[in-house]
C-alpha cells in the first residue's frame, strides 16, 4: 500500500522536476524508472492534486509525456514497458476534470491511430488503458476508428 505521507515528502523533494529532466534525457531504463515514481505520484489524489494545480506544472509533464511518445514511435521496437507507464500516467491525469479539458486538445495523436497496434495487440492492459483514456477524453470517433483496426475492441 503506498504511503501518502511518502508522497507529501517526495513532492516536497522538487522530485517531479528532477524525473522529468531524467525522462527526457535518460537511458531507456532510467526513464522508465522515472517514469514510473512520476506515475506512482500521480495515482496518488495528493500527487494528481499537485501536477494538476497549475497549468505549468500539468504543461510540464504533458510536454515531457509528448516528447517521450514521439521518440517511442520513431523505434522500430518501442519499449512496451515505458509505453505502459506513460500510458498510465496519462491516464491517471484524465481522472481530473482540468486535466482532461487539457488532454483533450494536447493528446499525442500517436496515442488516437494505430503507430502503436503492435505493441497494443501484445499487450492486453496498455490496450484496455488506451481504450479507457479515448473515452475519458471524448475521443469515440478516434476509438472507433482504431476499433475499426481491431486493437481496442
Amino acid at each position: 500500500m503506498d504511503d501518502p505521507d511518502v508522497i507529501n515528502f517526495l513532492l516536497q523533494t522538487e522530485i517531479i522536476p528532477l524525473c522529468l529532466r531524467i525522462m527526457e534525457n535518460g537511458s531507456e531504463l532510467s526513464k522508465t524508472v522515472a517514469t514510473f515514481i512520476v506515475q506512482k505520484i500521480l495515482l496518488d489524489e495528493t500527487g494528481l492534486n499537485y501536477v494538476c494545480q497549475t497549468a505549468e506544472r500539468f504543461y510540464a509533464v504533458s510536454q515531457v509525456l509528448q516528447n517521450m511518445l514521439q521518440h517511442l514511435s520513431q523505434q522500430t521496437e518501442p519499449s512496451a514497458r515505458l509505453l505502459k507507464h506513460i500510458v498510465r500516467c496519462y491516464l491517471r491525469l484524465s481522472d481530473n476534470p482540468r486535466a482532461r479539458e487539457a488532454l483533450q486538445q494536447c493528446l499525442p495523436k500517436v496515442l488516437r491511430d494505430d503507430t502503436f497496434i503492435e505493441v497494443l495487440m501484445l499487450d492486453q492492459t496498455i490496450k484496455k488503458w488506451v481504450t479507457q483514456l479515448l473515452v475519458n477524453v471524448g475521443d469515440g470517433s478516434n476509438q472507433q476508428q482504431v476499433d475499426g483496426v481491431g486493437v481496442l475492441q
